[in-house]
């Protein structure tokens, strides 16, 4: 089989659709409904159900896609390994990570990872949903969430507790919860379908009810109405921690209560062999962390 081919039948399962993946690659459709047709030849079985606007997979397909995603990998791997050396890192590296973490941490451990790479490309999507690696072909996503899946591997980058905060001119004007029980009388801000937040208090967590005035689905929405002084939020360190150094935003502790801290977590595929640029990404971002810790 043909690395390429196999490539192609990865992206139209990515993409959705013929058209789509011919865009991504830069070639006509035709081309690209001539490559599959080969491969479904060559292993055999019908690989797609195709419609006339969108493809996806046949069970014969959703069995070799996690097949097709190792071998692709394996030879990206073998490729890096016959170019390393001082050619530094190469190939493109497929990321995905929060919003705001995405563009106050990673994008600038990248930009410096690739000024020092010249060979290395990323791709970077910013979302705050959970996006499938396998299924998008992604080698690493950044998380701020427990992980739940057992299929995919975590590396724990850096603490990331959270933090309850509000602007300096709120505090000013309305106080600041000491008790857990003073949340009643604060608007909180909250995340949709999170209206809770969650406390230790003694030795269990205890997930809180709060009420305000504004939700968001978004958590930068979240942190500039925090900022402007709509109400009380809870964010993650990383979220907010310029806007703490810089005075804009102000830690409140609780006498009674905690808020259990999170992690940055590395997430990727479960292989045999990590490409040497998801290692180096990884290394960079926890570098650019302790650089801003300082």
């Amino acid at each position: 089989m043909l690395i390429e081919n196999i490539a192609l039948f990865r992206s139209i399962a990515s993409l959705g659709t013929l058209s789509a993946t011919a865009r991504q690659m830069g070639v006509p459709v035709m081309t690209v409904s001539r490559r599959l047709a080969s491969l479904e030849s060559e292993v055999g079985v019908r690989l797609f159900h195709r419609t006339s606007r969108s493809v996806s997979l046949t069970p014969e397909g959703e069995a070799f896609l996690p097949y097709a995603i190792s071998l692709l990998e394996t030879h990206d791997a073998a490729l890096a390994a016959l170019a390393a050396g001082d050619s530094g890192l190469q190939g493109v590296l497929k990321v995905t990570a929060p919003n705001l973490i995405g563009r106050s941490i990673i994008v600038p451990a990248l930009t410096r990872l690739m000024a020092d790479n010249p060979l290395l490309k990323v791709d970077l999507t910013l979302t705050d949903g959970i996006v499938d690696l396998a299924g998008t072909g992604l080698d690493l996503a950044i998380r701020v969430s427990p992980l739940n899946s057992s299929e995919l591997i975590a590396t724990r980058l850096a603490t990331n507790p959270r933090v309850l905060c509000a602007a300096p001119d709120y505090i000013r004007r309305f106080g600041k919860p000491a008790v857990v029980a003073d949340l009643v009388g604060h608007p909180c801000l909250t995340l949709h379908g999170i209206p809770s937040w969650p406390f230790r208090i003694g030795e269990e967590i205890r997930w809180i009810r709060v009420n305000g005035p504004f939700t968001a689905n978004s958590i930068e929405a979240i942190r500039a109405a925090c900022r402007d002084g709509a109400g009380l939020a809870v964010m993650t360190y990383w979220d907010v921690e310029e806007c703490l150094r810089q005075g804009c935003l102000e830690r409140i502790e609780m006498k009674d209560a905690e808020l259990p801290e999170l992690g940055i977590w590395g997430v990727y595929p479960t292989r045999r062999q990590i490409p040497r640029r998801t290692r180096a990404v990884m290394d960079a971002i926890k570098a650019h962390l302790i650089q801003q810790e300082t």
